[in-house]
């Protein structure tokens, strides 16, 4: 291996770009979707039921509702709840923004707890110091595939009588003490963007239990109208007659992306298998690396790895963390960082939220480094992965005169 590091004018470790995370689509997939374009129903139609089915069989749940993307669903969550002007509810700062967004659109208040240093998820005793009367909700993330220590936030939750929304964008096929996420939580918020799980190209779904909530979600989606008899509350005009009954969005799935995902669905297993081989692959390589800090998983929970974020272990390096994400990038691993605190966010911040009041998930952002993860990687992309990111860290380690990054 050529040790002079491509940023510095050597040769990467690869002749190309091996991106962060992608989808894998293939034969099937493609055929499934131009079945629907050649039959009746382009947007929403028989397929969306189908898949939601599909999808509620698969998790376990009563019901799923397809979105046409997750921060959809997750508005329609915050609005189905209840959520209103006012009201506050508390979340995770180190999430992509729409986790805090959806409170946002209902005219509520997030409020940032910080997260546990060691998983990255929320922070219990965090979310019980972050408490007021006006409290209504949790919306609860499961970080880069880890379910949060759901038990004890949903205790939190039961003696305070407040509502757990789970993010669970990054936990399909995941579950917590041998009960899969999407049957916990009141409602529960799947994404199936291209670098999620499965993936319908934009998509998002909640699953629930709670039929009320089921009932709302899906008027929500279509303009708050509903063409059930059973539900009219004026005189039906005739077979043709719906009401609009609340102000809901045109957040539909079409069939377009229901059929992608139901085809997608079916292989959802051996994409998560790959990826814990893979996530293993990684393990082995980086155990004995004093400058990095592997993921930690709980031992009762099952993460089905999204995301595979190392920790940077600065007080053994001679480089901060934009040094050597460059310097992988150079290499032409298509490295990423999950996330930048939502409160140090230039909106949030002319809200009024300060930096420094989440010190852990902020002094974690300042370390962390996503590689590459998704099934259709080789064994020889994840070496790759692996020769690159021990190149650019001995480079930079302090043990062995490592050099100071310019």
């Amino acid at each position: 291996m050529e040790k002079k590091l491509a940023i510095l004018g050597g040769n990467p470790v690869r002749g190309t770009y091996l991106p962060y995370g992608r989808q894998w689509i293939d034969d099937d997939d493609i055929q499934a979707v131009v079945k629907v374009l050649k039959s009746d129903f382009l947007t929403t139609g028989p397929e969306v039921g189908k898949f939601e089915q599909d999808f509620a069989d698969y998790i376990g749940s009563r019901y799923a509702v397809a979105f046409a993307n997750g921060t959809a669903a997750l508005h329609a969550a915050c609005f189905v709840a209840g959520i209103s002007q006012d009201d506050e509810v508390i979340t995770s700062p180190l999430t992509f923004v729409a986790s805090a967004n959806c409170v946002l659109y209902v005219g509520g208040k997030p409020v940032f707890a910080d997260i546990d240093p060691i998983t990255y998820n929320l922070d219990p005793q965090s979310i019980k110091e972050k408490l007021t009367q006006k409290t209504k909700a949790i919306i609860v993330v499961d970080y880069a595939g880890q379910p949060a220590q759901l038990d004890i936030i949903h205790q939190i939750a039961k003696e305070n009588q407040l509502i757990v929304i789970e993010d669970a964008a990054h936990a399909l096929g995941a579950s917590f003490k041998n009960k899969k996420v999407g049957t916990i939580s009141d409602m529960t918020m799947f994404s199936l963007h291209p670098v999620k799980h499965i993936t319908t190209g934009e998509g998002g779904m909640i699953t629930t239990d709670n039929q009320e909530y089921y009932q709302k979600l899906i008027q929500f989606r279509t303009h708050g109208i509903t063409k059930n008899p059973k539900e009219l509350t004026a005189t039906n005009h005739g077979p043709w007659y719906y009401e609009m009954q609340m102000l809901g969005y045109n957040y539909r799935m079409t069939d377009i992306q229901a059929a992608l995902g139901r085809s997608q669905l079916h292989k959802l297993a051996k994409f998560i298998e790959r990826r814990k081989q893979i996530v293993e692959i990684y393990n082995q390589a980086f155990a004995k690396m004093e400058e990095v800090i592997c993921p930690q998983i709980l031992p009762n929970v099952d993460s089905s790895w999204h995301l595979y974020v190392i920790r940077l272990n600065t007080s053994h390096l001679t480089a901060e963390r934009k040094a050597i994400f460059k310097a992988l990038q150079k290499e032409n691993i298509g490295v990423n960082v999950h996330y930048i605190p939502v409160h140090t966010q230039p909106f949030y911040q002319s809200l009024g939220y300060q930096s420094g009041s989440c010190p852990d998930a902020e002094n974690v952002y300042q370390e962390i480094i996503t590689l590459p993860l998704y099934p259709q990687m080789s064994d020889k992309d994840a070496q790759d992965v692996i020769t690159a990111v021990k190149k650019v860290i001995q480079y930079y380690s302090n043990k062995k005169g490592g050099k100071r990054a310019q």
